[in-house]
C-alpha cells in the first residue's frame, strides 16, 4: 500500500478542517438562536425603566403596554402613528416625525 503524499494529507486535512468549521457554524447558530430564545422569554411584556410586568391596555383604540408601577408605556411598530391621527399637526404628529423621519 502506498505511503498518502504530503498534497494527499493536507487535503484531507482541509477536508476535516472545513468540515469541524462547518459544524462549529451550525453549533454557534443554534446556540445564539437558543440565547435569543431565552432573552425573549426573559424580557417579553417587562418593562425596560424598572423590570416589572407590562399589562396591555386600551387607549383610544389602541392595545398599548403600560407598566404599573412606573408608569411607562410601551407602543409597538405602527402604533405612535395611530395614536397620532391623520391630522396635519399636533404633538404626537410631530413627535410621530422624530422617530419615522
Amino acid at each position: 500500500m502506498a505511503k498518502p503524499t504530503n498534497t494527499e494529507e493536507e487535503f484531507f486535512a482541509r477536508e476535516e478542517a472545513e468540515k469541524l468549521y462547518k459544524l462549529h457554524q451550525e453549533n454557534l447558530k443554534k446556540v445564539k438562536a437558543q440565547e435569543a430564545e431565552e432573552q425573549k422569554k426573559a424580557h417579553y411584556m417587562k418593562c425596560g425603566k424598572c423590570g416589572y410586568d407590562m399589562q396591555t391596555i386600551r387607549w383610544r383604540n389602541v392595545d398599548v403596554e403600560k407598566c404599573f408601577r412606573c408608569g411607562a408605556i410601551l407602543l409597538d411598530d405602527g402604533e405612535l402613528e395611530k395614536l397620532a391621527g391623520k391630522e396635519g399637526g399636533g404633538f404626537l404628529a410631530s413627535f410621530n416625525t422624530l422617530f419615522k423621519g
